[in-house]
């Protein structure tokens, strides 16, 4: 793929961390405008858009926190900064804590927001997407138009964003051995009852259909 128009929505935090190798994962399980009232995966490549309105540091681990600044409700840039796609390598739905929690030191969030992601549509399981990163080979600066408001996951930007040129941000070795410990580790729950809250979504299957 040269380039694409779909993006994914995330927290600028979160996508500085992906940006910089700090993490792989992403936990999410939708917003209020979701197609069916509920997340979905259907793009494997995907630009990274970031957000500000909703990140709140009491919701981040320590190191991470001090990185947010808090906005008035309905905030957001006029002009919305680029930088960044991902490949969507894998993604996991999983409805069992202390899965979830296993994953712990994998990304930015503290027990704070499991807890809370957790306790929204209970009947949901969070969704576990670990993401390889590339930085763009030229940092593009879009216009913000009403249409990318909102409470969603995913958008189609007015214009495509080439991705020739890309670097990836962790090298073939790196990214391998930190998918595969995430992997061992949701696949081996600590018990059988964790198992069977636990699914792996193919590219093949109903909610992973990548474009």
């Amino acid at each position: 793929m040269k380039s694409t128009t779909r993006a994914l929505k995330e927290w600028n935090v979160a996508v500085n961390a992906l940006e910089q190798g700090q993490t792989i994962v992403l936990l999410r399980k939708g917003g209020i405008r979701e197609q069916a009232g509920q997340f979905n995966v259907t793009d494997k490549v995907v630009l990274l858009y970031p957000t500000f309105e909703h990140q709140q540091p009491d919701l981040l681990k320590p190191e991470f926190a001090h990185q947010v600044k808090t906005v008035e409700s309905g905030w957001h840039p006029e002009v919305i900064t680029i930088g960044s796609w991902a490949e969507i390598t894998d993604v996991f739905l999983v409805a069992w804590e202390p899965a979830i929690t296993a994953l712990f030191p994998y990304h930015i969030w503290n027990h704070n927001f499991v807890s809370d992601r957790l306790k929204w549509k209970q009947n949901l399981p969070i969704y576990i997407l670990l993401l390889r990163a590339y930085r763009l080979a030229e940092i593009r600066e879009i216009p913000y138009i009403p249409e990318y408001g909102g409470c969603r996951s995913w958008l189609d930007l007015a214009d495509a964003i080439s991705l020739e040129g890309s670097q990836a941000v962790l090298s073939d070795g790196e990214y391998i051995e930190r998918s595969n410990e995430i992997r061992n580790l949701i696949a081996n729950p600590a018990n059988a009852s964790g198992s069977q809250r636990v699914t792996t979504l193919t590219e093949g299957s109903e909610d992973f259909s990548p474009r």
